[in-house]
């Protein structure tokens, strides 16, 4: 692929449609009509995941325990390439698997603690008692301050897409079958953390975002050449 259009499709258009899902979310206020239509009964006043087992076993507590093993498996295969000359070219890309997972979910991990945002959980109509503010607006009201953006949970999720970036020029039909998996396992637990009232749309949108374009920084710096 020849360079230009590497970036064309890699960075400008993912930036594009990026850009674009964010401005439509906050000009639709698609945040509140999502999780209306989708995550919330009105009629009960719950989330439909909270407390479910699905949601709260499978999604999270066994997502959790997903991506911690997948992130050991790249751990010892990067570790077994230092004694083993077999595997001395796995070195370089299992360790950038690595380094693009605690990246992608340090940086969302940061920021969580930085924007201030409240769950939706924690919000008045959606059984909560804090008043809605448009994304990292001023928020009226002496409230502790929310840590819920971006979303932590969906960014481990999304981190799983090095194994594309990994794998993209050495096992190109592979790579694409590993980004439409990581793509779906983030999306799942996006789903997962939005039927629980834990994030909104846009939460999880913005994980996405920030763990590709992370991950393409840093293929660009240790594996491009």
């Amino acid at each position: 692929m020849r360079p230009s259009r590497f970036w064309l499709l890699h960075a400008w258009l993912p930036a594009a449609l990026f850009l674009a899902a964010l401005t439509a979310i906050a000009a639709l206020d698609l945040d509140r009509r999502v999780a209306d239509a989708l995550f919330f009964n009105r009629a009960s006043g719950t989330w439909i995941g909270a407390g479910r087992w699905w949601a709260v076993d499978l999604i999270h507590t066994g997502g959790a325990l997903f991506v911690r093993l997948a992130g050991l498996a790249a751990l010892t295969a990067w570790v077994a390439s230092l004694f083993s000359g077999r595997l001395h070219g796995l070195r370089l890309r299992a360790g950038y698997v690595v380094l693009g997972m605690i990246l992608s979910t340090s940086v969302v991990g940061g920021l969580k603690q930085l924007t201030r945002v409240d769950c939706p959980r924690d919000l008045a109509g959606f059984g909560g008692d804090r008043p809605y503010a448009p994304l990292l607006a001023y928020r009226a009201g002496d409230y502790p301050p929310g840590h819920c953006y971006p979303g932590a949970h969906a960014s481990s999720g999304f981190s799983l897409m090095a194994l594309y970036f990994a794998l993209r020029d050495r096992r190109p039909g592979l790579a694409r079958g590993a980004l439409a998996a990581t793509l779906g396992i983030g999306i799942v637990f996006s789903v997962g953390q939005q039927a629980r009232g834990a994030h909104f749309l846009s939460h999880d949108l913005m994980s996405a975002g920030l763990a590709w374009f992370l991950l393409l920084a840093l293929w660009h710096r240790l594996l491009e050449s």
